[in-house]
């Protein structure tokens, strides 16, 4: 008889067991949450001030930093208690809770950034039926469309382990959060068919996502070509750079960590990875956004003016 014990909570072993680097990465997680808050959330603040920022791009960019500002959420300030007081402690409905808005928000995210690909395909080689392509209506099935599939893939994800309701190796989770692959790992049931169910549901979520992308971009560049006028090329490039710069950083991260074989997994490795996609890429989306967009950053600087200026009245 194996033995067989039902789980009601985990133990996160988080990034490392040396307490010298638990002060230090509580300061640095500190920073970069506190970067990733006023970003995202100042880039949806912004966006909803200027009414020139009214377009089909910067709605999904909105979007992208409401998702980023959860899914980092998610993780972040559990990881940050963990290293302030040492509660490395988390309930089961709190490991599949974590687990389940992190993967929803984290799918989310993959075909928002397949939607901004299609905006950017419609405003570089469709530029006068762009208003018609990109209506309101368009917009906003796009990116309700993003959330169920996130929503659904979480569903999907967190139904097919918990399911697994005995853990008979250990409850300590070997990563800093509840992730797919470690939670999967604690299982005494035969874990194939879910790791199977993992690569394949990861695959086909990238595809499709990385499909639209490339075939989007595949059409730029075509159309870029074409133009005659090197003004034409470089405002083209100005206004996709952003968004393959955000591409290139999470699809990069995401293959690395979810579509290769389970053998080939390392646990420092993997957190590492797990480190980049959850905290550092929430925290990038907005910086990459904002200090390569003038739109963005004139927007802000007439915020920060007027906000100036209506303090200088008061006094």
């Amino acid at each position: 008889m194996e033995n067989r014990t039902e789980v009601t909570y985990f133990i996160l072993l988080g990034l490392t067991q040396v307490l010298e680097l638990q002060v230090p990465l509580f300061i640095m997680f500190t920073l970069i949450y506190l970067i990733t808050v006023v970003g995202n959330l100042g880039t949806i603040v912004l966006i909803l001030l200027d009414s020139r920022l009214h377009t089909p791009m910067y709605f999904f960019l909105s979007n992208l930093s409401l998702v980023d500002f959860f899914y980092s959420s998610a993780v972040t300030p559990k990881v940050m208690a963990g290293l302030l007081i040492g509660n490395k402690v988390i309930s089961y409905i709190a490991c599949a809770v974590q687990m389940f808005f992190f993967v929803a928000f984290a799918t989310a995210e993959n075909y928002l950034l397949a939607s901004m690909a299609y905006d950017r395909y419609a405003a570089v080689c469709k530029p006068l039926h762009y208003t018609t392509t990109m209506t309101t209506g368009v917009c906003v099935r796009l990116a309700i469309g993003s959330y169920i599939c996130g929503f659904l893939n979480a569903s999907f994800h967190v139904g097919d382990i918990f399911s697994l309701s005995f853990f008979c190796k250990s409850n300590v989770v070997n990563h800093f959060f509840c992730d797919v692959p470690a939670v999967t790992a604690l299982s005494c049931s035969d874990t194939h068919k879910s790791e199977v169910f993992l690569v394949f549901m990861s695959s086909f979520n990238v595809f499709i996502a990385l499909l639209v992308i490339l075939i989007s971009y595949l059409f730029i560049f075509i159309t870029i070509l074409k133009m005659h006028s090197t003004h034409g090329h470089q405002k083209a490039l100005s206004t996709c750079a952003s968004h393959l710069i955000a591409v290139s950083i999470f699809y990069g991260t995401v293959i690395f960590m979810y579509l290769k074989p389970s053998s080939s997994h390392s646990m420092d490795t993997d957190k590492l990875a797990s480190l980049f996609y959850s905290m550092v890429i929430p925290m990038l989306n907005p910086l990459v956004y904002s200090l390569r967009n003038k739109e963005v950053k004139s927007a802000l600087k007439a915020v920060v003016e007027k906000a100036h200026f209506s303090t200088e009245l008061r006094f």
